[in-house]
């Protein structure tokens, strides 16, 4: 598993999306960068968002952290949102929903993670790539 610092600089982030609840599929393409600041990484995603026929701009931003045997992502608030570890897998309860992520490194520089989130009201996967 890379180091934290590893992570610094721009990638390229291709996405797609599969919502199982109501039938609909998407991607997004954009930019994620790794900004660093007092206490890690701030993590900045910018870019357009496809879901049907709908066409947005979308951000989203994350504070990657230095942590015992890992990485620690928090929410921009800095609420706790998962860990990082050898496994490569975490997840994530917000009540009522179950939010499991598995993370690839083994083609390092390239790398992906792959979300699947479960609810009352939800049931997608969602798979990210990222490159330089």
């Amino acid at each position: 598993m890379p180091e934290l610092w590893d992570f610094e600089g721009s990638w390229q982030v291709s996405r797609w999306i599969k919502d199982a609840l109501i039938g609909q599929s998407g991607n997004f393409e954009g930019l994620a960068e790794f900004k660093r600041d007092e206490l890690g990484l701030r993590y900045i995603e910018r870019g357009i968002l496809k879901l049907g026929a709908a066409s947005m701009q979308a951000e989203r931003c994350y504070l990657w952290r230095v942590a015992d045997k890992g990485i620690e992502v928090q929410f921009e608030d800095r609420r706790a949102f998962h860990h990082i570890d050898q496994s490569a897998e975490a997840a994530h309860w917000c009540d009522p929903d179950q939010y499991n992520v598995t993370y690839e490194f083994g083609e390092w520089p390239e790398w992906s993670s792959r979300w699947a989130v479960k609810g009352p009201r939800k049931d997608y996967e969602m798979v990210s790539n990222y490159r330089r």
